[in-house]
């Protein structure tokens, strides 16, 4: 799979790129991620992005010209232009059904907004589509595209150390369950023990018992703040 960031901050990526999993995939050859800065292909000797929008208003605008030039000279590296999306709070809400369909992609360009966003010919002359992380505001695009390379890279075969752990992971599967509470060492924990269910070794039990709590953690994720939610663990008695 190949990804290419559009951008005018290369150096946010540097250490992103080369940590944890992504950096191992991509140094195995499963993944490949590249770069390319907005500003080589402004023009002008002070080499401009952007500019004041037409009709008044705050801020500045991601100019068409350097961004297009620099997305078509992107796509022209490779025989497969791929899916090109503009990160910007107005497109479609990034969910796991979208990270399946863009794992599946052979190349995807991701192109980071700045300032007050982008000029609308931008999307209309690349044919664009419009990807957003959440309902909130950042200052770029660049960690929108960091979210969606690692949520994207990591259903990659071969990417991840156990061939299932994709498969379990919350919002995978057919119901998108959240995954419930887990476990690990030391079995008590400040008077918080480990649930009797999972030291059963009765598998059956186990897999009953975790279905139950993910049906649980998933309901709960659509209640009011106030809304009471059962604390998963035990105290034992001292």
């Amino acid at each position: 799979m190949r990804i290419d960031i559009v951008t005018l901050f290369p150096e946010m990526f540097a250490g992103f790129l080369e940590g944890s999993l992504l950096g191992t995939a991509r140094r195995a050859g499963l993944v490949e991620v590249h770069l390319a800065n907005i500003r080589d292909h402004a023009i002008g000797a002070h080499r401009q992005v952007d500019d004041r929008p037409f009709g008044g208003g705050p801020g500045m605008l991601l100019m068409p010209g350097p961004v297009v030039s620099c997305v078509e000279a992107v796509r022209a590296e490779a025989g497969e232009p791929g899916r090109t999306f503009l990160l910007s709070p107005g497109g479609r809400r990034l969910d796991q059904p979208l990270v399946e369909e863009l794992a599946a992609t052979s190349r995807l360009v991701l192109v980071c907004g700045r300032y007050e966003g982008f000029d609308a010919r931008i999307k209309t002359t690349l044919d664009a589509e419009e990807l957003s992380i959440g309902d909130y505001v950042l200052s770029g695009g660049e960690v929108a595209a960091m979210t969606v390379v690692e949520a994207v890279t990591r259903l990659v075969p071969g990417v991840l150390g156990h061939e299932e752990s994709a498969g379990l992971d919350s919002f995978s599967g057919a119901e998108r369950l959240v995954e419930g509470p887990q476990y690990t060492r030391p079995r008590e924990f400040r008077g918080l023990a480990v649930p009797d269910v999972l030291l059963s070794g009765d598998h059956a039990r186990i897999a009953a018992w975790r279905r139950a709590q993910s049906i649980e953690v998933t309901a709960g994720r659509s209640r009011p703040a106030s809304a009471h939610i059962p604390n998963p663990f035990r105290r034992t008695v001292s």
